[in-house]
């Protein structure tokens, strides 16, 4: 099954130096582990676009979806058996990346 693992983030700073390395190493494990499916790091929410075609002209919006204190900085798509394994690799990554994860099934 696989499984949205989202790093979300309350400031604007990146990673550090140390964080971008722990990071790396819990990547190379995912792959050789066959964990890994993708993954990437996003752009601040003010360089955000939201678009909205539901009406009759596409509406074209810039800044975030929401305005909020904590926002999504990246993701990892990863392949696991169940959710306690995925619970496990979150937590992982999260002591990594030293950000909050939430973790989502995909359907």
């Amino acid at each position: 099954m696989q499984y949205l693992v989202s790093v979300i983030n309350d400031t604007a700073d990146l990673a550090t130096a140390e964080e971008d390395a722990a990071i790396d190493v819990f990547n190379e494990r995912l792959q050789a582990e066959g964990h890994w499916v993708f993954a990437g790091g996003l752009g601040a929410p003010t360089s955000a676009t939201v678009v909205d075609n539901r009406g009759e002209e596409a509406m074209f919006t810039d800044g975030p979806f929401l305005e909020s204190k904590e926002y999504l900085v990246g993701f990892w798509i990863i392949e696991a058996a169940d959710l306690d394994v995925a619970r496990k690799l979150a937590a992982e990554g999260s002591k990594a990346c030293n950000r909050k994860i939430e973790v989502r099934p995909f359907l």
